[in-house]
């Protein structure tokens, strides 16, 4: 685990992503946007909205140019300076697909079926899913590997494909007999790396749940957020006095992680304030920290979205800076793997 303290070190880069299916949430936030923020202070971040990912899934191939920009919007309204890092859309770099083809040559396929997310996607129907779900996380570790990553914020979720990203990179440095791609490091932060449903604390808060009580959306107002705080799963035990009192309670570890993350208290001074009371005034509370951290966001995104043409500048630019570094890097392994050059 490496913290907010990492020390500036020339030359390594932090890289991350999200993916532009609209939308964007509290598990957004805090399992990833909020962490970044930090990052560029002491490394060089490239922070992309990877809409190569997106199309994987069928209902995500409608609206990406705009739900691009609301991620865009998203970034900059939650702290992220286009000045200190670099923005752009993934489909702008035709490095990623040019180095994901490379590197799936170097994947066995017995790698890709350990994972566990294409079976949980794919389903009973996975002889109907896209080439694309299933090889996806070979484009996940040509993201990484294509700007010689360093490190990579990842929650729960992503954990098994930072692992196939190191294992390819090992693959591609043995069997050429060289040192070229770095060995990413996950960076986990925080206290709700994995956000989960206000209305079942098994499942993962998702865009894609039919219930909007679910979630909280980046764009919800105070009332809206007010009452699915109030209407958020809980239990008719109190509140916990500590750790071990949360297990086979899971909404209620849910709501705390968030306010945990959220005030930036630590979950011992959360047991301390609340424990032995019933849940209304953690619930009133955790509202007003959501109100004043959201709404501020929300707000602020809606400005970026009206500006359009400042949204554009920021991504070309982005695009710009993305392609010069992917472009040195993919020469060099075009010359390494000896592709024929005029």
């Amino acid at each position: 685990m490496i913290g907010n303290g990492i020390k500036k070190v020339e030359n390594e880069l932090v890289f991350s992503g999200v993916q532009p299916t609209g939308n964007l949430h509290l598990g957004n936030y805090l399992g990833a946007i909020k962490n970044w923020v930090d990052f560029q202070n002491s490394k060089k971040c490239i922070f992309c909205i990877v809409d190569l990912h997106a199309i994987t899934v069928s209902e995500n191939r409608n609206k990406l140019n705009e739900n691009s920009k609301e991620v865009a919007a998203a970034y900059i309204a939650s702290g992220i300076e286009p000045k200190k890092s670099t923005i752009f859309v993934q489909s702008n770099v035709v490095g990623h697909s040019e180095l994901a083809w490379i590197l799936g040559c170097h994947t066995p396929i017995g790698w890709l079926n350990r994972m566990t997310q294409f079976k949980d996607k794919a389903g009973k129907n996975k002889e109907k899913a896209p080439l694309g779900l299933y090889s996806y996380p070979v484009l996940m570790a040509a993201d990484i590997l294509l700007y010689k990553s360093n490190y990579v914020p990842v929650g729960d979720d992503q954990k098994q494909h930072l692992e196939l990203c190191r294992d390819i990179a090992q693959s591609f440095n043995r069997f050429y007999n060289i040192d070229f791609f770095p060995i990413p490091e996950p960076i986990i932060t925080g206290s709700a790396t994995r956000v989960m449903s206000l209305k079942d604390g098994k499942k993962k808060m998702s865009k894609s749940d039919p219930s909007d009580q679910s979630r909280i959306n980046l764009t919800d107002s105070e009332d809206q957020i007010i009452k699915k705080v109030q209407r958020a799963r809980t239990d008719s035990l109190p509140f916990p006095e500590h750790k071990n009192d949360l297990e086979d309670r899971p909404e209620v570890e849910n709501l705390i992680n968030i306010f945990s993350s959220i005030s930036e208290k630590s979950l011992e001074k959360i047991f301390k304030e609340y424990s032995g009371n019933d849940f209304k005034n953690f619930k009133q509370d955790l509202s007003d920290l959501l109100i004043s951290k959201i709404s501020r966001i929300s707000v602020e995104m809606k400005k970026l979205l009206s500006d359009q043409s400042y949204l554009n500048s920021i991504l070309n630019d982005g695009a710009k800076e993305a392609k010069e570094l992917s472009e040195k890097n993919m020469n060099e392994v075009k010359k390494i793997i000896k592709f024929y050059s005029s």
